[in-house]
């Protein structure tokens, strides 16, 4: 299983990092030991001192394949989920302003809790058109719609199916909204997906 992911994909949250919104899907990726499934704990770090949460749209896809056209990429889409782009923050800035590769940041043991089900994309009216939100310690703290992407959906598989083989099972973080920030040992942070059927609690992580 790979793990791509989608840096600067709201031009709200690349203005409130202080980045230009991108001109092509800013790709990296994260290792399968990022993974932190079933709401197990989140346990701090000893590496960072400054960990930000960033919710994002999770998209497993569906089939093998290379160089997707437009029309088919939504055959790709299995299923729909959400997940947490955990991110150390100083350890990004550090790296970025040396001009070095910031896998470190990004790409460490459980920095993505996901949540266990996955939702096939009959259930949402529109694939563009997804809501979702995340809690802090029962405080609403990020919302995010995935119109608002700056590449959606689709155009992100056909990129990404460039340079990568897509193989059923990977998964796609589709990029964060407006309202990233700090966690510290104690906080809750919880994940709500809106279905066709009505909002559903996707993940329950609590940082240790």
């Amino acid at each position: 299983m790979k793990i791509f992911c989608i840096g600067r994909n709201y031009a709200a949250h690349a203005a409130e990092l202080g980045n230009e919104p991108p001109g092509k899907p800013m790709v990296f990726m994260k290792p399968p030991t990022a993974i932190l499934p079933n709401n197990k704990p989140f346990y701090y770090p000893e590496y960072s001192k400054d960990i930000h949460y960033e919710t994002e749209l999770v998209i497993k896809i569906a089939k093998n394949g290379r160089h997707v056209q437009p029309e088919f990429a939504r055959d790709y889409v299995g299923a729909i989920g959400l997940g947490l782009d955990l991110t150390a923050r100083d350890l990004q800035q550090e790296l970025k302003a040396k001009g070095h590769p910031w896998e470190i940041a990004k790409g460490f043991d459980n920095s993505a809790p996901i949540g266990a089900e996955f939702y096939a994309p009959d259930k949402f009216e529109d694939l563009n058109d997804i809501a979702f939100r995340l809690e802090k310690n029962g405080d609403e703290v990020q919302r995010g719609r995935t119109r608002n992407m700056i590449f959606n959906v689709e155009t992100l598989i056909c990129y990404v199916s460039q340079f990568f083989r897509l193989q059923k099972g990977d998964l796609l973080f589709t990029g964060t909204p407006e309202g990233v920030g700090p966690i510290v040992q104690g906080d809750e942070l919880v994940g709500y997906l809106s279905l066709l059927s009505g909002e559903v609690e996707m993940f329950r992580t609590r940082v240790k």
